[in-house]
């Protein structure tokens, strides 16, 4: 069992720092409930993490946060973009319209600890058996989202203004065939009806300091494209090479040649850029060369430009080095998501907040991110900031803890009372002041 860490020096007040028109006694009243929170807080996380949904069957997952939401006298739409579920708070006096934002879903990945509340879901996904588990954190997300909104509705009658809480299925992208995601919930119209005047969102970091709060102004999270390479080749006996195409050989000079663009061929100074294979797939025997391979992998991206560029070079490189050696090449490149792109005047306004929730020595710039998140859409529509918590357990090495995405992903629950305390801040700080 995971205990909760302490993160008090992380927590402190910071006396120094004016809070325009938050009274002394609402401010006292919020941090007194987030911290009654922790506990319950904790449990939904554990429910959620026990009991896992892949993206676009968060159904189990949607009903609880419905539930939960409606037993708070909040207005509650249900079904959007699958399974999203949308919560609408209206406070006692007028203002804004702030929105909130948690992902529910979780990851085709089986889960490899001792945790008594591990996930033993088993799926069949892309045609291979596995065990599903939250592996990136959304579960303390959700549970995160679910304690702000009750703590704001005992407080309904201070807010400033209306406040939207998205709970957003498929983060991790859709189902092959399906719609879903950020997208998906931008196009039904979740910033709208009240239209949403500005929006915040986190996300926990198994490989940052527990209790930090990292953030960026400007662009904070890479662009995001998948790429399927196709080498159509000629299939011949492994005795005798000469008388076919060998795509494999083909796709591995294919491969150390994408490299290359990075590396060699686009100008690292102006932003960075990452092209990385994650799947090949060829051949049926250890003795027949085979006619065709299919390659897959991702781009990371932080200027449109570069992006451009760089999806220009993968077509040439690949369709040049096929037809060098008698093949031929098909590239498909799909753009995923944009940059994450966190407002510049919002997010210099509201970093004063995030050190009021963390202290002011936890909260700290970091450089751009090459991971992406599909909070770009909803950054793409309305101005918004989205910030990391650590939540790597003390007694590990940042540097050398478990990815997210794999089996091993641990966060240390003490993370969750900051990325509480953060998002009741932003929100309240927002409605007192909101930005120009």
């Amino acid at each position: 069992m995971l205990k909760i860490s302490s993160v008090t020096a992380g927590l402190v007040f910071i006396a120094s720092v004016s809070y325009a028109q938050v009274s002394t006694s609402l401010q006292t009243k919020i941090d007194k409930q987030a911290k009654e929170m922790e506990q319950k807080m904790v449990q939904w996380r554990r429910d959620f993490h026990e009991h896992p949904e892949l993206s676009n069957r968060e159904f189990k997952t949607a009903a609880k946060v419905a539930e939960h939401l409606k037993s708070l006298g909040i207005e509650v739409q249900t079904g959007i973009a699958h399974t999203g579920v949308v919560g609408i708070l209206k406070g006692g006096k007028p203002g804004p319209v702030v929105a909130l934002r948690a992902d529910m879903d979780a990851l085709p990945v089986t889960e490899r600890n001792s945790l008594s509340f591990a996930s033993k879901e088993k799926t069949t996904f892309n045609g291979l058996e596995t065990g599903v588990m939250h592996a990136c954190g959304h579960d303390a997300h959700v549970a995160i989202l679910m304690s702000v909104a009750e703590v704001l509705s005992k407080n309904k009658n201070d807010l400033k203004g209306t406040v939207k809480f998205i709970f957003q299925p498929a983060e991790e992208g859709a189902p092959a065939g399906e719609k879903g995601g950020a997208g998906l919930m931008v196009e039904e119209g979740v910033l709208n009806n009240p239209k949403v005047d500005v929006i915040f969102g986190l996300h926990v970091r198994a490989i940052s300091k527990l209790g930090v709060i990292e953030y960026r102004p400007k662009g904070f999270m890479a662009a995001s494209d998948w790429f399927t390479i196709k080498v159509y080749g000629k299939q011949s006996h492994g005795s005798r090479p000469w008388l076919g195409v060998d795509p494999i050989v083909v796709s591995s000079q294919i491969i150390a040649g994408l490299q290359t663009i990075v590396s060699r061929q686009t100008d690292l100074t102006q932003a960075a850029a990452v092209i990385s294979i994650g799947r090949i797939n060829s051949g049926i025997r250890e003795n027949i060369i085979p006619e065709t391979l299919e390659m897959s992998g991702t781009i990371r991206t932080f200027d449109p430009q570069m992006q451009n560029i760089i999806h220009e070079k993968i077509k040439l490189t690949a369709t040049n080095i096929a037809e060098s050696a008698g093949a031929r090449a098909e590239v498909i490149i799909d753009k995923k998501m944009p940059v994450t792109f966190n407002n510049e005047k919002l997010t210099k306004q509201m970093a004063a907040s995030l050190k009021h929730a963390a202290g002011d020595n936890n909260v700290v710039e970091i450089p751009p991110d090459t991971g992406s998140e599909d909070f770009a859409y909803y950054v793409e529509k309305v101005p918004g900031m989205f910030f990391f918590v650590g939540a790597c357990p003390p007694d590990a090495d940042p540097a050398k803890a478990a990815s997210h995405h794999t089996p091993d992903f641990m966060m240390d629950e003490g993370s969750m009372l900051v990325g509480l305390k953060a998002m009741l801040q932003l929100t309240l700080d927002y409605m007192y002041a909101p930005a120009k």
